[in-house]
């Protein structure tokens, strides 16, 4: 989610090493396919010189590159490489605290979120996704912005791949009327919070600016329900995090999201909000 300003040398570190195995692996399947990357290239449609960087560790592989080096490479290949991409997406762009919570992400039953700093990660568009990281401070550089942007992107697989999960996102309105990125990217928000709000298992209510009595005063939480039907909680802020495991801290804020979902927007209210909002732009 964040920067790990306090381990993030040896995040940088880990990631880089991942990067070259990456590298590595691609390298050997490519050279046991008898190709040079200028040959390569073009059946994965990157130039070679693309190709080359992210052979030597120095690019973060693009989401597509696993689907298109498996026709090129054949499907053992293709199993092999996407291996190695989930070990490294695991890891890129994600603070080495956040690893924790993204497990419980990655097997949870129920996932809750209620936000008022900015949209939940799994239900960003890739436009506000970049609006984000390139506002960040210290600044990021282009390469650290596009691990930020593609590490985040693969988290939200889990809406596609889980669809027996329970997922409740609760935005506060002011964030959708400061328009961060501009009227292009609060586009693509409206767009992408009206079409995951279509699906069965996907919940996006709005917090009303507008709401004498709001119990989200403490701040931004996450919750999530383990397939052992236990409830963790999840806090972050400036730079540090907190993974909420004791049953009656957790209890208190299943108590207060609870209360907040009653005091939001419905689902249809929220929906007939994001469409006038939209047709506003």
């Amino acid at each position: 989610m964040s920067v790990d300003h306090n381990g993030g040398a040896n995040h940088e570190s880990e990631l880089s090493d991942s990067l070259r195995t990456f590298g590595a692996v691609l390298k050997a399947l490519r050279d046991e396919a008898g190709l040079t990357q200028e040959e390569f290239g073009p059946r994965v449609q990157y130039s070679a010189h693309y190709i080359a960087k992210i052979e030597q560790g120095k690019r973060f592989p693009p989401k597509d590159l696993v689907g298109r080096a498996e026709t090129a490479l054949g499907p053992i290949a293709g199993r092999v490489l996407g291996a190695a991409a989930r070990s490294l997406t695991k890891k890129a762009g994600l603070a080495s605290r956040f690893w924790q919570w993204a497990g419980v992400e990655e097997d949870a039953v129920a996932l809750y979120a209620y936000e008022c700093r900015a949209i939940p990660g799994l239900v960003q568009p890739e436009p506000y996704i970049r609006a984000i990281f390139e506002r960040r401070l210290p600044p990021l550089s282009e390469e650290q912005i596009e691990l930020q942007v593609n590490a985040r992107l693969a988290r939200q697989r889990l809406l596609a791949e889980r669809p027996n999960t329970e997922f409740c996102f609760m935005i506060e309105q002011a964030l959708l009327e400061r328009r961060l990125g501009g009227s292009e990217v609060t586009r693509a928000l409206l767009d992408c919070l009206l079409e995951q709000g279509c699906h069965r298992n996907v919940e996006v209510l709005v917090m009303p600016l507008r709401q004498e009595d709001h119990s989200g005063f403490e701040g931004s939480m996450y919750l999530a329900e383990t397939p052992g039907n236990e409830w963790l909680g999840y806090v972050e802020g400036h730079s540090s995090s907190t993974l909420i495991t004791d049953p009656k801290a957790v209890s208190s804020m299943l108590q207060r999201y609870g209360k907040m979902r009653s005091q939001a927007l419905s689902r249809q209210a929220t929906t007939s909000l994001l469409e006038q909002m939209r047709g506003a732009l």
